[in-house]
């Protein structure tokens, strides 16, 4: 058997930045794409095959584990379906995914734009332990789906210059990963990072299921229904966010740096 692989820079308009996602056009059985995700190393890899009804299946893993959400393996996948001409411009791409449906629109020069739902974070107390692991004083904490939380900081330096401790991350039971955010310099709304070495991620690169998280966060505080987000990665990556009610679109760039046959 073999199956179409690509490897994908997302959230970028330039190779080698921004985030790496996997995606093969086909599914095996979990342990086998569990396998494949775990050779290939990334972030995320995606695992999309055509539905019954018109839409695609989508499964995304981590080296480690399958996950229910995953923004830039999404847009990736979305990327090459459009690219490789399986799916027309004017159409709208449906995933059927662990986290529901998911839709993408091709958005001209922009890229392309996800439909995702809006995750409200909610007020948790403090784990110092966590904040530790980080470098950081205890500040305001949120927690989101998953066992993901989120800690606010005041500056955009104190995110960029962040240098968590991975080991002490990783050993936090009850924490699957972490957003760390602040409000942003460089001409940017906001300035972010993630950090999730419990799933085999010390940091991603760009994270585009956090921006439901953080637009419904920092949308009131700050008064407005878009960000101009930066993920604050060595890689680096921009994300347009756009909250619509309950959704969050998000919109970004990507770039194939690799495409070739996966066998197995």
């Amino acid at each position: 058997m073999s199956l179409p692989i690509f490897v994908v820079d997302a959230f970028t308009a330039e190779a080698y930045r921004g985030n790496q996602a996997a995606v093969v056009l086909g599914h095996g059985d979990e342990a086998w794409m569990q396998r494949v995700a775990a050779e290939m190393r990334h972030s995320e890899t995606a695992f999309v095959r055509p539905g019954a009804d018109g839409g695609f299946d989508l499964r995304w893993f981590t080296p480690e584990v399958e996950v229910d959400l995953c923004g830039h393996a999404t847009l990736a996948s979305a990327h090459v379906l459009f690219e490789t001409g399986r799916v027309g411009p004017d159409e709208t791409i449906r995933f059927h995914t662990r986290g529901g449906e998911l839709r993408a629109d091709h958005a001209g020069a922009a890229g392309i734009t996800l439909d995702f739902p809006v995750a409200e974070p909610a007020p948790a107390p403090a784990m110092p332990e966590l904040f530790d692991a980080l470098g950081l004083p205890v500040s305001e904490m949120l927690r989101t789906d998953g066992d993901f939380y989120m800690c606010v900081v005041e500056s955009a330096r104190t995110v960029r210059t962040l240098a968590p401790d991975f080991a002490k991350l990783g050993a936090l039971r009850d924490v699957r990963g972490v957003y760390v955010t602040a409000p942003g310099d460089a001409g940017f709304d906001i300035v972010s990072r993630c950090f999730a070495p419990r799933v085999g991620i010390d940091e991603d690169a760009v994270t585009g299921s956090m921006y439901c998280v953080l637009i419904a966060y920092w949308g009131p505080r700050l008064g407005v229904d878009e960000l101009h987000a930066y993920q604050a990665s060595a890689r680096g990556g921009e994300v347009a966010v756009m909250r619509k009610g309950d959704r969050a679109l998000l919109t970004g760039r990507s770039t194939t740096v690799l495409a070739g046959e996966l066998r197995a």
